[in-house]
């Protein structure tokens, strides 16, 4: 209930009053349990980075060719802002409560880390220096962050298609930019 509050006015925008009447409780319930707004927000945002963070490095963990997982990861995430556009919405926020961990740049973070392991060992395979792979994985990881970001509002072209020019770009670059791409496997 607090989760559609903060998705659609924003931690700022969102009182304890508002909070305690969507949940049908008292201000003292709220402050009692959560210690305001704050912690309320807190358990929310832990919440969505916990699904997206499995959603993102399960579409990594399960191994294959290269543009097949950055298929899957682009597909994870817009699969996870279809389903949980609420939740997209409070992570893409920038989170009041001072912390290192559990915002959507810390979940970024965490993603490309996992990329960059990837990527290195993909360097040395193609003869390419390993050293950039941290560059590539945050340029690879924020690339997707930023469509899906754009994407929660516009909705369009399809999932799939967005999916499609997402790893367009990413695998081949400008130079070899397909004129249609489509994804190697769909779900």
């Amino acid at each position: 209930m607090s989760r559609e509050l903060f998705a659609s006015k924003g931690f700022e925008g969102t009182s304890v009053e508002e909070i305690a009447a969507r949940a049908q409780v008292s201000k003292p319930v709220v402050y009692e349990h959560f210690g305001g707004k704050e912690g309320v927000y807190a358990v929310i945002v832990d919440r969505e980075v916990q699904r997206l963070t499995a959603a993102l490095l399960g579409s990594l963990d399960e191994g294959g060719h290269p543009k097949v997982m950055l298929e899957r990861t682009a597909l994870a995430l817009l699969d996870y802002i279809e389903d949980s556009e609420d939740g997209f919405r409070i992570l893409v926020r920038d989170s009041p409560v001072a912390q290192a961990t559990g915002t959507f740049s810390s979940l970024i973070g965490d993603v490309a880390t996992q990329v960059e392991r990837i990527l290195v060992d993909q360097f040395r395979i193609n003869k390419l220096d390993p050293r950039v792979a941290p560059l590539y994985a945050q340029m690879l990881v924020g690339m997707i962050a930023l469509t899906g970001q754009y994407w929660l509002d516009a909705r369009t072209p399809k999932k799939d298609q967005v999916a499609a020019h997402l790893v367009n770009l990413a695998w081949n670059g400008l130079s070899s930019m397909e004129r249609a791409p489509s994804l190697t496997r769909v779900k």
